[in-house]
């Protein structure tokens, strides 16, 4: 069977998501549902354009500290995974604790290092970095360790340094490997960021999504918690769409997961 494509590859989901659009609102309709139960889409594309002055600055918030989380996610995790590279010992020492960060549940830290950090952008920053680390050590631990042994004897019969494998073998081979990570991280980093804002509860003209979101909530504001969330929604998937594109321009050269196809 041929592959589909790339039009296809862009209109299908689109016509998916136009298809589940107008089932929510020929089911609000029929239903004749209360605004404040489940609003229509039209009515929070109308909530969008009418509070999105409140709604765009809360998420520039929101996207900053994610940005700002999975950029520190990268360096330290890019970091953590040469230093489990260099040593058997050290990662088998060490990589456990990065699983406990994994399944170690923020909400139950968050607090912490709320109180223990003065600056609360910071500490979200760091609450969702934490949230958003791990897929990028083991992604990039497991690609540095993927490498063709045959290509690995060869280096090591020309005398090449540590180093030169590193830089010329394994980085290149735990590219693919990174960027899988990475776009894990990256909505993993979103998460964090909104759940962080959750547990802080900072509000006033600094607040991001999660507080709107909140406040909606309190509020009984449906519509405009819905119009968060769409939100949300749309920058979790331009981050992802963004490293996508990232990862499609460092590999579609060299690599076959990104090679173009018949």
């Amino acid at each position: 069977m041929a592959e589909p494509g790339r039009g296809w590859r862009l209109a299908a989901p689109v016509l998916v998501l136009l298809a589940a659009i107008l089932a929510w609102q020929a089911l609000v309709t029929w239903r004749e549902l209360p605004v404040w139960l489940v609003p229509s889409p039209a009515v929070v594309a109308r909530t969008l354009v009418a509070d999105r002055v409140l709604l765009l600055d809360s998420l520039g918030v929101t996207l900053g500290i994610a940005l700002a989380a999975l950029a520190l996610a990268v360096v330290l995790g890019v970091a953590t995974a040469l230093l489990f590279v260099q040593s058997r010992w050290l990662e088998m020492s060490l990589f456990p604790y990065a699983v406990l960060l994994q399944v170690t549940p923020i909400v139950a830290i968050a607090p912490l290092v709320i109180i223990w950090v003065r600056d609360t952008r910071l500490a979200l920053v760091l609450c969702a970095t934490v949230v958003a680390i791990f897929p990028v050590i083991a992604n990039t631990t497991l690609g540095l360790r993927s490498v063709d042994p045959g290509l690995l004897d060869l280096f090591r019969l020309s005398r090449a340094s540590r180093w030169q494998q590193l830089w010329r073998l394994r980085a290149p081979s735990a590219l693919p490997w990174f960027f899988g990570g990475l776009r894990i991280a990256s909505g993993l980093a979103l998460i964090g960021a909104v759940v962080a804002e959750f547990v802080a509860g900072t509000g006033g003209a600094g607040a991001g999504l999660a507080y709107q979101i909140l406040l909606a909530g309190i509020q009984l504001n449906v519509p405009r918690l819905f119009a968060a969330l769409v939100l949300i929604t749309l920058a979790g998937v331009a981050m992802f769409a963004a490293v996508a594109w990232v990862s499609r321009i460092a590999l579609r050269r060299w690599h076959e997961s990104e090679l173009e196809r018949a």
